[in-house]
């Protein structure tokens, strides 16, 4: 195939490669194809793997696809659409059940970037890129296309940002991803039946690199900077309570965009009963938590606790004071009804307190859902006059807790398995 353009570009399938074995050596098996200096070698991951041995035998591939998975972005019954330690974001984890042997499965390479470097090396041409390609879906799009997983010896971005087009706009957010249109492209001459899983890209040799180059990681958003990094089935999921944070600074529009999701929570009476605190100020974050760590102290002293006991108990509220952002979540009674009888007025706090709760759930979801962990803390529960002389809040603003709210400075544990039936019951 023969793309004609300000360079003449040539696609060129290689046949002939036959069936890849665990241990096959694929540059070995391409010292025929005619490969030139400056020609761009697009090779099929399946084929990288099953060479890696990256094959699994599994009577299906939900294990694998669970092992595979680093974080789940989207579910729709058995379709996952999942994060793998690469940072890929793709369906399934990139386990693929086809073009394998009944009963087994391929996994991705261990690292494509290092098995495209290792290809490289060994083909016979001096100066070559090398594509390790795999088939993606998109959002917003049907079908599937070949993108790149790892790349050597290629250049994988244009970034044309600061540059200005014909007409003399200067261009923003414009940045090609070379090697996954390379990988497309290369995906014309192989298809998915016809038993070809290589194919050389000529005419691009002002985009090959002396050296292997930065591999596909420029490639890869980070998920801290994707729009989209959750389904909506499970983004709930996402939100998960993170006790150590990095030095990495909040943005405090995104908090606010996370007070607009607690907002949204039901509440009686058509009232508001959530007020967000935030506590932006070093300064008074300090005094705010030196104030709560002494009237603690007191509260324990009178309750007869040992001073090592107590100590103890005070570095548990580390959490908040290593957290780079807090938010004092309040409660306000504001609407609510009187009743001349007391049962019915503590009811009455009882639903402010759930549709605070409510609020602050909704929070911390779009706190996750912005890429920041959070914990909820009670700690001011202990401490309301405290806190509010701190803070200057009116009288009638019940502090519920503290959120503590940062980057993450390492993944979550894995929640313990629970099983919802446990929590039903039928009638």
């Amino acid at each position: 195939m023969t793309i004609a353009g300000p360079h003449r570009v040539e696609v060129i399938a290689v046949e002939g490669v036959g069936d890849v074995r665990p241990g096959d050596d694929i540059a070995a098996l391409l010292k025929d194809a005619g490969i030139q200096d400056g020609d761009i070698v697009v090779v099929t991951s399946k084929i990288v793997s099953k060479a890696e041995g990256r094959i699994r035998r599994a009577p299906d591939r939900t294990q694998a696809i669970e092992d595979e998975t680093e974080r789940v972005v989207a579910r729709r019954g058995d379709t996952v659409i999942s994060q793998t330690r690469h940072g890929f974001v793709m369906a399934a984890a990139g386990v693929d059940a086809s073009n394998t042997d009944p009963g087994t499965v391929l996994l991705l390479p261990e690292d494509p970037d290092a098995s495209a470097s290792r290809i490289r090396a060994g083909l016979a041409a001096a100066r070559v890129g090398v594509i390790v390609s795999d088939t993606f879906g998109r959002p917003w799009r049907n079908g599937l296309t070949d993108v790149a997983i790892g790349v050597a010896g290629l250049r994988p971005l244009d970034d044309f940002r600061g540059t200005s087009d014909a007409y003399g706009n200067q261009l923003s957010a414009t940045v090609t991803a070379l090697a996954d249109e390379i990988a497309g492209a290369a995906e014309l001459v192989k298809g998915k039946l016809a038993g070809v899983p290589v194919a050389i890209v000529r005419g691009l040799s002002h985009l090959v690199t002396d050296d292997d180059g930065p591999g596909v990681r420029p490639l890869v958003r980070a998920a801290d900077d994707d729009l989209f990094r959750y389904g909506s089935r499970d983004v709930v999921f996402a939100r998960r309570t993170i006790r150590e944070f990095s030095d990495r600074p909040v943005d405090p529009e995104a908090v606010r965009r996370a007070v607009a999701a607690g907002i949204a929570a039901p509440a009686p009476h058509h009232t508001t009963p959530w007020r967000f605190v935030l506590v932006e100020s070093p300064e008074t974050r300090t005094k705010l938590l030196d104030a709560m760590r002494e009237a603690w102290i007191e509260d324990l002293r009178g309750d007869g606790f040992s001073e090592q006991s107590i100590a103890k108990r005070i570095r548990r509220g580390d959490v908040l004071r290593n957290a780079p952002y807090l938010v004092v979540p309040c409660l306000v009674m504001e609407g609510s009804h009187t009743y001349r009888d007391a049962r019915r007025n503590a009811s009455e706090r009882e639903m402010f307190v759930v549709a605070t709760g409510a609020g602050v759930e909704n929070f911390l979801i779009q706190l996750a859902v912005e890429g920041l962990g959070s914990a909820w803390v009670s700690s001011t529960m202990f401490c309301r006059p405290v806190v509010r002389a701190v803070l200057d809040l009116p009288d009638s603003w019940d502090p519920m807790g503290c959120v503590a709210v940062g980057h993450a400075a390492a993944p979550p544990r894995d929640r313990a398995p629970r099983d919802p039936a446990d929590f039903i019951v039928t009638r």
